[in-house]
């Protein structure tokens, strides 16, 4: 699920450089990307260059697909995990990255070039890129059923009503992301060195239990530099509403990827 922060703004790189306080539970919790999307991607070519790995959780699908993988990523939190489950990494943003010569058939952004510059970062991505290779960002976006918003909704406007990020109705789901989707894909055309962005949509669906939605709503981008009380608040909140909803809920989720072919 990304957060959406306002563009650039002063807490910008605060909450870029925050999803390492807990690496271990950023990996067993956040989702993974579906199959045929990342067969759909690997079609371009086998050597794959992510940014903003993270943890590796969508290097390690590239991986299981076949590819050889490169990771980029500027929190050595992060890249010491990956490390340990076989995936390469290097610790530099996409922007001051050092590519020494060296090209890819495939770079991808799983949940993560929303921190990339938006003119720097295609740019520089064509620059790596073979001609005919593709460039791929993608997102999880989660949509919970009207009933499990509202509930949420209500927990987080009591316990943070401050919060600077958008929490509610209009904060879930495909549709709410499109700008961010449209930045993504006007960045890839102001290059000039790309093909007409396309955007592929996967739809699915998953249950969660209470447990489950716990753990990895910490990892949110909104969440990550809470003060402990708070964040103790919050989860206690939000699992009593998932207690009252029957210890359970089930949500669609689309994994959208904005994608270009290097001309």
């Amino acid at each position: 699920m990304p957060t959406l922060p306002p563009e650039r703004s002063p807490q910008f790189q605060q909450v870029a450089e925050s999803f390492g306080t807990d690496p271990e539970r950023y990996d067993r919790a956040r989702p993974r990307y579906p199959d045929a999307l990342v067969a759909r991607v690997a079609a371009a070519g086998r050597e794959v260059l992510d940014v903003g790995c993270g943890t590796g959780i969508a290097a390690r699908q590239f991986q299981a697909a076949g590819c050889t993988v490169l990771g980029i990523d500027p929190d050595p939190r992060m890249t010491e995990f990956a490390d340990r489950t076989g995936v390469p990494v290097e610790v530099a943003t996409f922007e001051s990255w050092e590519p020494a010569g060296r090209t890819f058939d495939v770079v991808v952004a799983g949940t993560a070039w929303h921190w990339v510059d938006p003119v720097a970062g295609p740019a520089k991505a064509a620059q790596v890129l073979r001609p005919g290779g593709r460039l791929a960002a993608f997102w999880h976006a989660v949509d919970p059923p009207p009933d499990v918003t509202d509930a949420f909704t209500a927990v987080y406007r009591q316990v943070l009503p401050d919060l600077p990020f958008p929490i509610g109705p209009r904060s879930h789901g495909a549709d709410a992301y499109q700008p961010l989707f449209t930045r993504a894909a006007d960045g890839m055309r102001g290059t000039g060195a790309f093909g007409e962005p396309e955007q592929w949509r996967f739809d699915s669906a998953r249950t969660y239990t209470r447990d489950e939605w716990l753990d990895q709503l910490p990892t949110s981008g909104a969440l990550t530099r809470l003060a402990p009380d708070r964040l103790a608040e919050l989860l206690n909140g939000i699992g009593s509403a998932i207690d009252a909803l029957g210890g359970r809920f089930t949500t669609a989720q689309a994994t959208v990827a904005v994608t270009a072919v290097r001309a």
